[in-house]
């Protein structure tokens, strides 16, 4: 009979990996706590010097590209324009950061302890003594369990409750940056919103196979007059049903001068099938006007995916007398930088715009939002 204490190589690996796996996980937590913190206070400054920086009128629009360029001079060249207007919208949406145990903790070395004094004596004198509040709590949650990443997809949805919707589930279920950008592009909070059982659509594994890049147009239209009804479990198909079912006021919404052709019209390259959403034609224009509906945010493939079929109809379907196809791609998010560098220069138009849902139960919603945070804390 073997002693007690006796291991096999097999358990003394195990021990060695477990180990191991252990202490990377406390490197990285403490990366993306350092990064986090770091890119927090650098908004700060840009704010605090954007309110009371007394040169800040000579540079006017270029300050973002100034301070870029004064930075990759002084060797670091990881800060570059976007990022910090990124650094400074982290900062105005998640203000009380630094007001979280862990914040305070991660900083409690000398210099750690200057910058806090130094940012104290700017603005948050009181507040960063303050006893912790359950909101508080939450933020030290999401410093502790997030990565910076996670919170740059955050700051891209268009609200607080959405926002605060997201962020609770995240934590609630150690999303991935992946698992937290398939969740927003499958529009858990809008079908939760619209779905009659709440808990069971949050309780669904949302951890779905990874969405294919649809496509998308240039104002922002609102599709409350879809009269989405509330259903137990709501899914992405049912926008684009929608749309078709309440065609008429989609048209009238899109403006004068729209004809429809097609839904799902196909076309073909060596027996691989596209299928484009909706096909109009404008009477005004005298164009075909081509719009695919995104369950997502824009990409740069959406773009090229649209070109593809403009470039389709330009040659296979114009007649005499008709203007260069239009494309439009619908989408649920965007980035105007992106859009901007996706559609510029290509040969036919094509729009970008944001549809907008009206929620029937955003009250509900935040009510369940209070109480996932509670849970949490």
């Amino acid at each position: 009979m073997k002693n007690a204490i006796e291991i096999n190589i097999e358990t003394l690996v195990d021990s060695i990996k477990e180990t191991n796996q252990y202490f990377l996980n406390k490197v990285q937590k403490q990366v993306n706590t350092a990064l986090t913190l770091r890119n927090w206070i650098i908004g700060f400054y840009i704010v605090e010097y954007e309110q009371h920086g007394n040169d800040r009128a000579v540079y006017g629009q270029r300050l973002y590209k100034e301070i870029a360029a004064n930075l990759k001079n002084g060797g670091i060249t990881s800060l570059r324009e976007r990022h910090l207007y990124i650094c400074k919208d982290f900062y105005k949406a998640y203000s009380d950061i630094l007001r979280t145990s862990s914040a305070k903790l991660y900083l409690s070395d000398s210099h750690g302890v200057r910058i806090l004094r130094l940012l104290s004596a700017k603005s948050i004198t009181t507040q960063t003594e303050a006893v912790e509040t359950d909101n508080n709590l939450v933020s030290n949650l999401l410093l502790e369990r997030l990565s910076f990443s996670h919170f740059i997809e955050l700051l891209k949805l268009d609200t607080t409750l959405k926002r605060e919707f997201y962020e609770v589930e995240t934590i609630r279920n150690s999303w991935s940056v992946r698992d937290l950008q398939r969740a927003i592009n499958s529009m858990l909070y809008e079908r939760t919103g619209l779905s009659t059982n709440k808990h069971a659509v949050l309780n669904r594994n949302v951890k779905q196979a990874e969405l294919k890049a649809e496509n998308i147009f240039r104002n922002a239209y609102m599709l409350e007059f879809l009269g989405l009804e509330e259903k137990d479990i709501y899914t992405e198909s049912d926008l684009e049903h929608g749309i078709i079912t309440h065609l008429q006021t989609f048209l009238l919404e899109l403006g004068r001068g729209f004809c429809f052709e097609a839904r799902q019209r196909r076309i073909t390259f060596d027996n691989t099938h596209y299928r484009i959403d909706l096909v109009f034609y404008h009477r005004i224009l005298k164009c075909h006007v081509l719009l695919d509906l995104k369950i997502g945010e824009f990409t740069h493939a959406d773009a090229g995916q649209m070109n593809v079929y403009l470039n389709y109809y330009k040659e296979n379907e114009m007649h005499e007398g008709d203007n260069p196809p239009v494309g439009i791609i619908l989408c649920a998010s965007k980035n105007e930088n992106l859009v901007r560098y996706a559609t510029s220069g290509l040969p036919q138009q094509v729009f970008v715009s944001k549809y907008l849902i009206n929620l029937p139960s955003e009250d509900e919603l935040a009510k369940i939002i209070e109480e996932e945070q509670r849970k949490l804390v």
